[in-house]
Protein backbone atom coordinates (compact mmCIF):
# COMPACT_ATOMS: atom_id res chain seq x y z
CA UNK A 1 0.00 0.00 0.00
CA UNK A 2 1.15 3.43 -0.77
CA UNK A 3 -0.22 6.95 0.20
CA UNK A 4 0.87 10.75 1.23
CA UNK A 5 -0.54 11.99 4.42
CA UNK A 6 0.06 14.82 6.73
CA UNK A 7 1.90 14.34 10.08
CA UNK A 8 2.36 17.48 12.19
CA UNK A 9 2.16 19.82 9.52
CA UNK A 10 4.70 17.87 7.30
CA UNK A 11 3.92 15.70 4.37
CA UNK A 12 5.16 12.46 3.98
CA UNK A 13 4.55 9.60 1.74
CA UNK A 14 4.26 6.38 3.49
CA UNK A 15 4.57 3.09 2.52
CA UNK A 16 3.42 -0.35 3.70
CA UNK A 17 4.67 -3.88 2.65
CA UNK A 18 4.38 -7.47 4.19
CA UNK A 19 7.29 -6.50 6.95
CA UNK A 20 7.76 -2.86 7.02
CA UNK A 21 6.29 0.85 7.29
CA UNK A 22 8.35 3.02 5.31
CA UNK A 23 7.90 6.88 5.74
CA UNK A 24 9.44 9.58 4.22
CA UNK A 25 9.11 13.56 4.25
CA UNK A 26 8.17 14.90 0.41
CA UNK A 27 9.84 18.46 1.96
CA UNK A 28 13.89 19.00 0.85
CA UNK A 29 15.00 17.77 5.00
CA UNK A 30 17.73 15.86 3.24
CA UNK A 31 16.45 13.13 6.16
CA UNK A 32 16.54 9.42 5.37
CA UNK A 33 13.02 7.44 5.27
CA UNK A 34 12.15 5.92 8.74
CA UNK A 35 11.97 2.14 8.22
CA UNK A 36 9.45 0.59 11.13
CA UNK A 37 9.74 -3.41 11.13
CA UNK A 38 5.87 -4.51 11.83
CA UNK A 39 7.37 -7.50 14.00
CA UNK A 40 7.81 -4.17 16.34
CA UNK A 41 4.47 -2.92 15.81
CA UNK A 42 1.50 -3.53 18.60
CA UNK A 43 -1.14 -2.40 16.50
CA UNK A 44 -2.81 0.87 15.02
CA UNK A 45 -6.62 2.44 14.90
CA UNK A 46 -8.37 5.22 13.06
CA UNK A 47 -9.62 8.09 14.25
CA UNK A 48 -12.57 10.31 13.16
CA UNK A 49 -11.86 13.75 12.13
CA UNK A 50 -12.05 16.28 15.08
CA UNK A 51 -13.82 19.70 15.30
CA UNK A 52 -11.91 23.21 15.56
CA UNK A 53 -12.40 26.67 16.33
CA UNK A 54 -14.90 28.21 14.49
CA UNK A 55 -16.56 25.45 13.14
CA UNK A 56 -13.79 23.45 10.86
CA UNK A 57 -13.01 19.98 11.42
CA UNK A 58 -10.22 17.81 9.94
CA UNK A 59 -10.04 14.58 8.45
CA UNK A 60 -9.85 11.60 9.94
CA UNK A 61 -6.52 9.43 10.42
CA UNK A 62 -4.63 6.82 12.03
CA UNK A 63 -1.88 5.96 14.43
CA UNK A 64 0.55 2.88 14.60
CA UNK A 65 2.19 1.96 17.66
CA UNK A 66 5.62 0.48 17.46
CA UNK A 67 8.18 -0.79 20.63
CA UNK A 68 11.27 -0.93 18.43
CA UNK A 69 15.10 -1.75 20.22
CA UNK A 70 16.83 1.65 21.06
CA UNK A 71 20.45 2.18 22.26
CA UNK A 72 20.75 3.68 25.53
CA UNK A 73 22.65 6.95 25.59
CA UNK A 74 25.68 5.83 28.12
CA UNK A 75 28.15 3.39 26.36
CA UNK A 76 27.80 -0.42 26.37
CA UNK A 77 24.35 -0.47 28.04
CA UNK A 78 22.85 -1.83 25.16
CA UNK A 79 19.05 -1.84 23.72
CA UNK A 80 15.78 -1.57 25.10
CA UNK A 81 12.45 -1.41 24.02
CA UNK A 82 11.00 1.88 23.62
CA UNK A 83 7.23 3.52 22.49
CA UNK A 84 7.13 5.38 18.92
CA UNK A 85 3.67 6.42 18.01
CA UNK A 86 2.89 7.43 14.25
CA UNK A 87 0.26 9.42 13.42
CA UNK A 88 -1.22 10.15 10.05
CA UNK A 89 -3.85 12.73 8.62
CA UNK A 90 -5.50 11.42 5.55
CA UNK A 91 -6.42 14.11 3.00
CA UNK A 92 -9.63 15.77 2.94
CA UNK A 93 -11.70 14.72 -0.10
CA UNK A 94 -14.90 16.59 1.36
CA UNK A 95 -16.44 13.46 2.37
CA UNK A 96 -15.83 12.55 6.06
CA UNK A 97 -17.19 9.31 5.79
CA UNK A 98 -14.76 8.50 3.01
CA UNK A 99 -11.86 9.56 4.98
CA UNK A 100 -12.60 7.95 7.63
CA UNK A 101 -12.64 4.28 5.89
CA UNK A 102 -9.29 5.26 4.25
CA UNK A 103 -7.72 6.20 7.19
CA UNK A 104 -9.53 2.45 8.58
CA UNK A 105 -8.28 0.42 5.86
CA UNK A 106 -4.77 1.54 6.53
CA UNK A 107 -5.36 0.42 10.15
CA UNK A 108 -6.59 -2.79 9.83
CA UNK A 109 -3.43 -3.65 7.11
CA UNK A 110 -1.19 -2.80 9.64
CA UNK A 111 -2.71 -4.50 12.31
CA UNK A 112 -2.86 -7.42 10.07
CA UNK A 113 0.56 -7.31 9.09
CA UNK A 114 1.44 -6.27 12.63
CA UNK A 115 -0.22 -10.12 13.34
CA UNK A 116 1.33 -11.88 10.58
CA UNK A 117 4.74 -10.89 11.81
CA UNK A 118 4.81 -11.49 15.21
CA UNK A 119 5.66 -15.89 14.81
CA UNK A 120 9.78 -15.75 14.98
CA UNK A 121 11.65 -18.61 12.59
CA UNK A 122 13.11 -20.47 15.15
CA UNK A 123 12.65 -20.55 18.64
CA UNK A 124 10.16 -22.93 21.20
CA UNK A 125 7.09 -21.29 20.41
CA UNK A 126 4.38 -23.59 20.21
CA UNK A 127 1.07 -21.74 19.26
CA UNK A 128 -0.52 -18.27 19.11
CA UNK A 129 -3.20 -16.67 21.33
CA UNK A 130 -6.04 -16.34 19.64
CA UNK A 131 -7.56 -12.81 18.39
CA UNK A 132 -9.30 -11.06 20.02
CA UNK A 133 -7.67 -12.11 22.79
CA UNK A 134 -9.51 -11.92 26.47
CA UNK A 135 -7.11 -11.44 29.11
CA UNK A 136 -7.68 -11.89 32.96
CA UNK A 137 -5.28 -9.56 34.49
CA UNK A 138 -4.40 -10.02 38.46
CA UNK A 139 -2.24 -7.30 39.98
CA UNK A 140 -0.77 -7.67 43.67
CA UNK A 141 -0.72 -3.89 44.84
CA UNK A 142 1.69 -5.16 47.52
CA UNK A 143 4.17 -6.62 45.57
CA UNK A 144 7.72 -5.28 45.10
CA UNK A 145 7.66 -1.41 46.48
CA UNK A 146 4.27 -1.43 46.25
CA UNK A 147 4.24 0.17 42.65
CA UNK A 148 2.21 -2.33 40.67
CA UNK A 149 -0.90 -0.43 40.37
CA UNK A 150 0.87 2.79 39.44
CA UNK A 151 3.50 0.50 36.49
CA UNK A 152 0.55 -0.69 34.98
CA UNK A 153 -1.39 2.53 34.62
CA UNK A 154 1.84 3.75 33.31
CA UNK A 155 2.66 1.34 30.77
CA UNK A 156 1.22 -1.84 30.29
CA UNK A 157 -3.17 -0.21 30.48
CA UNK A 158 -2.04 1.65 27.30
CA UNK A 159 0.14 -1.33 25.86
CA UNK A 160 -3.56 -3.30 26.01
CA UNK A 161 -5.38 -0.43 24.61
CA UNK A 162 -2.84 -0.08 21.80
CA UNK A 163 -2.96 -4.26 20.77
CA UNK A 164 -6.88 -3.86 21.32
CA UNK A 165 -6.68 -6.84 23.81
CA UNK A 166 -9.88 -6.46 25.79
CA UNK A 167 -8.94 -7.30 29.81
CA UNK A 168 -10.40 -7.58 33.31
CA UNK A 169 -8.10 -6.37 35.70
CA UNK A 170 -8.45 -8.28 39.44
CA UNK A 171 -6.76 -6.62 42.70
CA UNK A 172 -5.63 -9.43 44.82
CA UNK A 173 -6.70 -8.41 48.42
CA UNK A 174 -4.87 -11.41 50.54
CA UNK A 175 -3.20 -14.29 50.63
CA UNK A 176 -4.08 -16.69 48.11
CA UNK A 177 -7.25 -14.59 46.73
CA UNK A 178 -6.24 -15.53 43.27
CA UNK A 179 -5.22 -19.55 44.06
CA UNK A 180 -8.96 -19.14 45.36
CA UNK A 181 -10.15 -17.28 41.90
CA UNK A 182 -8.35 -19.91 39.61
CA UNK A 183 -9.36 -22.46 41.18
CA UNK A 184 -12.79 -21.79 41.26
CA UNK A 185 -13.25 -20.03 37.57
CA UNK A 186 -14.50 -20.70 34.91
CA UNK A 187 -11.65 -20.11 32.61
CA UNK A 188 -13.88 -20.52 29.17
CA UNK A 189 -14.50 -16.94 29.60
CA UNK A 190 -10.63 -15.89 29.31
CA UNK A 191 -7.95 -16.95 26.32
CA UNK A 192 -5.43 -15.85 28.75
CA UNK A 193 -3.74 -15.10 32.86
CA UNK A 194 -1.78 -12.11 32.88
CA UNK A 195 0.06 -11.72 36.59
CA UNK A 196 1.72 -8.59 37.55
CA UNK A 197 3.31 -9.00 40.84
CA UNK A 198 6.62 -10.66 41.92
CA UNK A 199 6.98 -13.93 41.30
CA UNK A 200 4.88 -14.86 44.27
CA UNK A 201 1.10 -14.46 42.57
CA UNK A 202 2.67 -16.33 39.61
CA UNK A 203 3.33 -19.48 42.48
CA UNK A 204 -0.28 -19.13 43.88
CA UNK A 205 -2.04 -19.21 40.01
CA UNK A 206 0.04 -22.45 39.31
CA UNK A 207 -1.18 -23.96 42.18
CA UNK A 208 -4.68 -22.65 41.74
CA UNK A 209 -4.64 -24.22 38.38
CA UNK A 210 -3.19 -27.81 39.49
CA UNK A 211 -5.80 -27.79 42.22
CA UNK A 212 -8.75 -27.71 39.56
CA UNK A 213 -10.70 -31.30 39.01
CA UNK A 214 -9.95 -30.05 35.07
CA UNK A 215 -6.47 -29.21 35.60
CA UNK A 216 -5.03 -31.27 32.67
CA UNK A 217 -6.94 -28.69 30.39
CA UNK A 218 -6.34 -25.65 32.90
CA UNK A 219 -2.83 -25.60 33.31
CA UNK A 220 -2.23 -25.14 29.49
CA UNK A 221 -4.11 -21.79 30.17
CA UNK A 222 -1.38 -19.19 28.47
CA UNK A 223 0.06 -17.45 31.60
CA UNK A 224 1.54 -14.12 30.89
CA UNK A 225 3.89 -12.57 33.36
CA UNK A 226 4.36 -8.93 34.11
CA UNK A 227 7.21 -8.11 36.19
CA UNK A 228 6.26 -5.77 39.27
CA UNK A 229 7.67 -7.48 42.33
CA UNK A 230 11.37 -7.43 43.53
CA UNK A 231 12.85 -10.59 42.60
CA UNK A 232 10.93 -11.24 38.59
CA UNK A 233 12.70 -13.89 37.80
CA UNK A 234 10.77 -15.78 35.40
CA UNK A 235 10.42 -12.05 33.74
CA UNK A 236 14.11 -11.72 33.72
CA UNK A 237 14.27 -15.17 32.28
CA UNK A 238 12.19 -14.71 29.32
CA UNK A 239 13.85 -11.82 28.01
CA UNK A 240 16.97 -14.22 28.02
CA UNK A 241 15.39 -16.72 26.39
CA UNK A 242 14.40 -14.52 23.25
CA UNK A 243 18.43 -13.77 23.27
CA UNK A 244 17.84 -10.06 24.45
CA UNK A 245 20.42 -7.77 26.03
CA UNK A 246 19.63 -7.73 29.81
CA UNK A 247 17.44 -5.21 31.47
CA UNK A 248 15.36 -4.30 34.45
CA UNK A 249 12.78 -2.29 36.67
CA UNK A 250 10.12 -0.36 33.78
CA UNK A 251 12.82 -1.50 30.96
CA UNK A 252 11.79 -5.11 31.25
CA UNK A 253 8.39 -4.31 32.29
CA UNK A 254 8.00 -2.96 28.64
CA UNK A 255 9.55 -5.75 27.28
CA UNK A 256 7.27 -8.09 28.78
CA UNK A 257 4.40 -6.06 27.87
CA UNK A 258 5.44 -6.63 24.31
CA UNK A 259 5.47 -9.80 24.82
CA UNK A 260 2.04 -10.49 25.95
CA UNK A 261 -0.02 -8.24 23.73
CA UNK A 262 1.73 -10.32 20.86
CA UNK A 263 0.40 -13.71 22.30
CA UNK A 264 3.11 -16.37 21.73
CA UNK A 265 3.26 -19.39 23.56
CA UNK A 266 6.00 -21.91 24.94
CA UNK A 267 5.70 -24.87 26.71
CA UNK A 268 6.75 -24.80 30.37
CA UNK A 269 8.48 -27.25 32.82
CA UNK A 270 6.75 -27.47 36.16
CA UNK A 271 8.21 -29.32 39.08
CA UNK A 272 6.16 -31.40 41.15
CA UNK A 273 7.38 -31.33 45.33
CA UNK A 274 6.27 -33.43 47.63
CA UNK A 275 7.19 -33.46 51.69
CA UNK A 276 6.87 -35.98 54.34
CA UNK A 277 3.45 -34.41 55.35
CA UNK A 278 2.63 -35.63 51.97
CA UNK A 279 2.00 -31.54 50.95
CA UNK A 280 2.48 -31.58 47.22
CA UNK A 281 2.58 -28.52 44.99
CA UNK A 282 4.14 -27.24 41.78
CA UNK A 283 7.03 -25.03 41.06
CA UNK A 284 7.98 -23.54 38.16
CA UNK A 285 11.39 -21.70 39.50
CA UNK A 286 13.50 -22.99 42.40
CA UNK A 287 13.99 -25.55 45.26
CA UNK A 288 16.27 -23.51 48.44
CA UNK A 289 17.93 -24.87 51.34
CA UNK A 290 20.13 -23.17 52.98
CA UNK A 291 21.99 -19.08 52.08
CA UNK A 292 19.87 -18.83 48.98
CA UNK A 293 16.51 -19.58 50.81
CA UNK A 294 17.93 -17.87 54.91
CA UNK A 295 18.12 -14.86 52.33
CA UNK A 296 15.02 -14.68 50.14
CA UNK A 297 12.77 -15.44 53.41
CA UNK A 298 15.08 -12.96 55.97
CA UNK A 299 15.02 -9.81 53.23
CA UNK A 300 11.19 -9.49 53.62
CA UNK A 301 12.11 -7.16 55.76
CA UNK A 302 13.71 -4.98 53.27
CA UNK A 303 11.44 -5.18 50.49
CA UNK A 304 11.04 -1.20 50.71
CA UNK A 305 14.26 -1.36 48.53
CA UNK A 306 12.87 -3.42 46.01
CA UNK A 307 15.41 -5.73 44.20
CA UNK A 308 18.19 -4.38 46.10
CA UNK A 309 16.76 -6.38 49.46
CA UNK A 310 18.26 -9.00 48.01
CA UNK A 311 22.04 -7.44 47.87
CA UNK A 312 21.80 -6.46 51.06
CA UNK A 313 20.51 -9.76 52.60
CA UNK A 314 22.99 -11.56 51.32
CA UNK A 315 25.21 -9.02 52.76
CA UNK A 316 23.92 -9.59 56.39
CA UNK A 317 23.71 -12.97 55.80
CA UNK A 318 27.39 -13.49 54.77
CA UNK A 319 28.44 -11.77 58.29
CA UNK A 320 26.98 -14.94 59.76
CA UNK A 321 27.38 -17.87 57.76
CA UNK A 322 25.76 -21.11 58.48
CA UNK A 323 26.49 -24.48 57.80
CA UNK A 324 23.58 -26.82 57.34
CA UNK A 325 24.44 -30.96 57.56
CA UNK A 326 22.01 -33.13 55.23
CA UNK A 327 21.82 -35.65 53.06
CA UNK A 328 21.52 -34.99 49.16
CA UNK A 329 20.13 -37.53 46.18
CA UNK A 330 19.60 -36.95 42.68
CA UNK A 331 18.65 -38.86 39.44
CA UNK A 332 21.29 -37.74 36.78
CA UNK A 333 19.51 -35.83 33.89
CA UNK A 334 19.90 -38.20 29.86
CA UNK A 335 23.86 -37.58 29.82
CA UNK A 336 24.11 -39.96 33.06
CA UNK A 337 22.21 -42.80 31.13
CA UNK A 338 18.50 -42.32 32.11
CA UNK A 339 16.06 -41.81 29.30
CA UNK A 340 15.02 -38.24 28.48
CA UNK A 341 12.07 -36.46 30.31
CA UNK A 342 8.75 -37.10 29.23
CA UNK A 343 5.95 -34.69 28.21
CA UNK A 344 3.08 -35.57 30.11
CA UNK A 345 1.06 -33.07 27.84
CA UNK A 346 -0.88 -34.99 25.43
CA UNK A 347 -2.11 -31.95 23.48
CA UNK A 348 -1.03 -30.72 19.75
CA UNK A 349 0.70 -27.82 20.13
CA UNK A 350 2.78 -28.55 17.35
CA UNK A 351 2.47 -26.15 14.79
CA UNK A 352 2.63 -22.44 15.70
CA UNK A 353 -0.25 -22.03 13.17
CA UNK A 354 -2.39 -23.99 15.49
CA UNK A 355 -4.36 -21.18 17.96
CA UNK A 356 -5.04 -22.16 21.41
CA UNK A 357 -8.56 -21.66 22.27
CA UNK A 358 -10.47 -21.54 25.28
CA UNK A 359 -13.30 -19.45 25.33
CA UNK A 360 2.51 -12.03 46.84
CA UNK A 361 3.97 -12.33 47.29
CA UNK A 362 1.46 -14.91 49.11
CA UNK A 363 1.59 -18.72 48.92
CA UNK A 364 0.58 -21.66 50.54
CA UNK A 365 0.53 -25.50 49.86
CA UNK A 366 -1.66 -27.74 49.06
CA UNK A 367 -2.52 -31.45 50.28
CA UNK A 368 -1.05 -34.43 48.30
CA UNK A 369 -2.10 -38.14 48.68
CA UNK A 370 0.56 -39.38 45.48
CA UNK A 371 2.90 -41.21 47.49
CA UNK A 372 1.24 -44.24 46.32
CA UNK A 373 1.82 -43.45 42.80
CA UNK A 374 5.63 -43.14 43.15
CA UNK A 375 7.33 -45.94 41.47
CA UNK A 376 11.10 -46.70 40.39
CA UNK A 377 11.93 -45.48 37.74
CA UNK A 378 12.95 -48.52 35.96
CA UNK A 379 9.69 -49.57 35.96
CA UNK A 380 8.23 -50.54 32.12
CA UNK A 381 5.37 -48.03 32.37
CA UNK A 382 7.75 -44.98 33.79
CA UNK A 383 7.19 -43.08 30.78
CA UNK A 384 3.39 -43.31 31.01
CA UNK A 385 2.43 -44.10 34.61
CA UNK A 386 -1.03 -44.82 34.99
CA UNK A 387 -3.05 -43.10 37.86
CA UNK A 388 -4.14 -45.56 40.63
CA UNK A 389 -6.04 -42.80 42.74
CA UNK A 390 -8.40 -40.64 40.19
CA UNK A 391 -8.60 -37.88 43.52
CA UNK A 392 -5.40 -37.71 43.39
CA UNK A 393 -4.62 -33.74 41.03
CA UNK A 394 -2.05 -33.79 38.95
CA UNK A 395 0.79 -35.93 37.34
CA UNK A 396 1.96 -38.84 39.37
CA UNK A 397 5.82 -38.80 40.13
CA UNK A 398 6.83 -41.92 38.02
CA UNK A 399 10.34 -41.43 39.23
CA UNK A 400 9.98 -41.23 42.77
CA UNK A 401 10.12 -43.66 45.67
CA UNK A 402 7.92 -43.02 49.31
CA UNK A 403 10.05 -40.30 51.39
CA UNK A 404 10.15 -43.41 53.82
CA UNK A 405 11.97 -45.72 51.70
CA UNK A 406 15.71 -45.10 49.93
CA UNK A 407 16.05 -43.70 46.58
CA UNK A 408 16.43 -46.15 43.87
CA UNK A 409 20.21 -47.65 43.75
CA UNK A 410 21.20 -45.88 40.85
CA UNK A 411 20.44 -42.58 42.09
CA UNK A 412 23.58 -40.37 43.17
CA UNK A 413 23.67 -39.91 47.19
CA UNK A 414 25.69 -36.88 48.48
CA UNK A 415 26.23 -38.70 51.86
CA UNK A 416 26.37 -36.57 55.23
CA UNK A 417 28.06 -33.68 53.88
CA UNK A 418 27.70 -29.94 55.45
CA UNK A 419 26.12 -27.74 53.04
CA UNK A 420 25.93 -24.00 52.61
CA UNK A 421 23.52 -24.04 50.37
CA UNK A 422 21.41 -26.50 47.98
CA UNK A 423 19.41 -24.86 45.00
CA UNK A 424 17.38 -26.67 42.41
CA UNK A 425 16.57 -24.48 39.64
CA UNK A 426 14.60 -24.91 36.17
CA UNK A 427 14.93 -21.03 34.93
CA UNK A 428 17.73 -19.28 33.75
CA UNK A 429 17.41 -16.22 36.66
CA UNK A 430 16.98 -16.40 40.51
CA UNK A 431 16.13 -12.62 40.28
CA UNK A 432 16.58 -9.64 37.82
CA UNK A 433 20.64 -9.72 38.54
CA UNK A 434 21.02 -13.15 38.92
CA UNK A 435 21.45 -15.67 36.12
CA UNK A 436 21.94 -18.41 38.13
CA UNK A 437 21.67 -21.38 35.69
CA UNK A 438 22.46 -19.93 32.17
CA UNK A 439 21.79 -23.23 30.09
CA UNK A 440 18.74 -23.36 31.00
CA UNK A 441 15.55 -23.73 28.76
CA UNK A 442 11.95 -22.76 29.26
CA UNK A 443 10.71 -27.09 28.65
CA UNK A 444 14.34 -28.81 28.91
CA UNK A 445 12.98 -30.88 31.43
CA UNK A 446 16.35 -30.15 33.43
CA UNK A 447 16.58 -29.15 37.05
CA UNK A 448 19.74 -27.83 37.56
CA UNK A 449 21.06 -28.37 40.40
CA UNK A 450 23.80 -26.30 42.46
CA UNK A 451 25.28 -27.06 45.74
CA UNK A 452 27.67 -25.24 48.13
CA UNK A 453 29.52 -27.73 50.58
CA UNK A 454 31.14 -26.05 53.66
CA UNK A 455 34.64 -24.95 53.67
CA UNK A 456 34.24 -21.77 51.46
CA UNK A 457 35.05 -19.23 52.70
CA UNK A 458 32.90 -15.74 52.93
CA UNK A 459 34.87 -13.82 49.99
CA UNK A 460 34.51 -16.76 47.39
CA UNK A 461 31.02 -17.01 48.39
CA UNK A 462 30.44 -13.46 47.64
CA UNK A 463 32.65 -14.14 44.50
CA UNK A 464 30.69 -16.22 43.95
CA UNK A 465 26.97 -14.18 43.98
CA UNK A 466 28.86 -11.12 41.92
CA UNK A 467 30.36 -13.85 39.03
CA UNK A 468 25.91 -14.82 39.13
CA UNK A 469 25.49 -11.54 37.70
CA UNK A 470 26.80 -11.91 34.74
CA UNK A 471 26.29 -16.35 34.62
CA UNK A 472 29.78 -16.91 34.63
CA UNK A 473 29.89 -18.68 38.48
CA UNK A 474 30.08 -22.24 37.36
CA UNK A 475 33.45 -21.69 35.66
CA UNK A 476 35.04 -20.04 38.83
CA UNK A 477 36.50 -23.64 39.30
CA UNK A 478 35.92 -22.92 43.49
CA UNK A 479 36.06 -26.38 44.59
CA UNK A 480 32.94 -26.10 47.23
CA UNK A 481 30.54 -25.31 44.27
CA UNK A 482 29.07 -28.23 42.42
CA UNK A 483 26.67 -27.80 39.24
CA UNK A 484 25.08 -31.46 38.16
CA UNK A 485 21.87 -31.88 35.76
CA UNK A 486 18.69 -34.07 37.55
CA UNK A 487 15.49 -35.10 36.91
CA UNK A 488 14.74 -36.05 40.47
CA UNK A 489 15.83 -35.24 43.85
CA UNK A 490 15.87 -35.57 47.40
CA UNK A 491 16.79 -33.83 50.16
CA UNK A 492 16.68 -35.25 53.89
CA UNK A 493 18.15 -32.04 56.33
CA UNK A 494 19.53 -33.35 60.02
CA UNK A 495 19.52 -30.06 60.69
CA UNK A 496 17.01 -29.20 63.36
CA UNK A 497 16.33 -25.29 62.39
CA UNK A 498 16.61 -24.21 58.95
CA UNK A 499 14.44 -22.87 55.85
CA UNK A 500 13.42 -24.50 52.75
CA UNK A 501 11.51 -22.12 50.03
CA UNK A 502 10.28 -23.25 46.77
CA UNK A 503 9.94 -20.38 44.37
CA UNK A 504 10.90 -17.90 47.19
CA UNK A 505 8.19 -18.53 49.08
CA UNK A 506 8.62 -20.93 52.87
CA UNK A 507 7.58 -24.04 53.05
CA UNK A 508 7.36 -26.70 55.67
CA UNK A 509 11.23 -28.09 56.85
CA UNK A 510 11.89 -31.05 56.67
CA UNK A 511 12.78 -34.27 53.69
CA UNK A 512 11.49 -33.40 50.44
CA UNK A 513 11.63 -34.29 47.29
CA UNK A 514 10.79 -33.22 43.85
CA UNK A 515 10.40 -34.44 40.33
CA UNK A 516 10.76 -32.17 37.13
CA UNK A 517 7.50 -33.04 34.70
CA UNK A 518 8.25 -31.66 31.09
CA UNK A 519 5.98 -29.06 29.49
CA UNK A 520 3.17 -29.09 31.68
CA UNK A 521 2.22 -25.44 31.47
CA UNK A 522 1.97 -22.83 28.48
CA UNK A 523 4.05 -19.19 29.12
CA UNK A 524 2.89 -16.07 27.03
CA UNK A 525 7.47 -16.07 26.05
CA UNK A 526 8.15 -14.42 22.53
Amino acid sequence: MHGEFTGKGVRYAVSLSERELTVRRLCASGKPAAVFSLADCLGSRAHPGEEEEEGASTSASFSAYFYPFRRRRWAGAGAARHRVEQRFRVSSSGDPRADLEEARRWARAIREGSLRNRVPRTGAVCAEVQRPCRVLLLLNPQSGRGQARTLFASHIERMLQEASIPYTLTITERQNHARELVREADLSQWDALAIMSGDGLLFEVVNGLMERDDWEEAIKTPLGVLPGGSGNAVAASIHHYCGLQPVSGEELLVSCGFMLCKGLVSRLDLTSVCMASSQRLFSFLSLAWGFVADVDIESEKYRHVGAARFTLGTLVRLASLRVYQGKLSYLPAEESGSPPSPEYSTDSLTDVSQPISSSSDYSDDSPCQNHPLHNSCNSNNALKPKRTNPSVLGPPDSLLMPLDQPVPAHWTVVKNEDFVLVLAVYQSHLAEDLIAAPASRLEDGVIHLIYVTAGISRAALLRLFLAMEKGTHLSTNCPHVVYVKARALRLEPYSPKGTITVDGELVEYGPVQAQIHRSLARLIAG
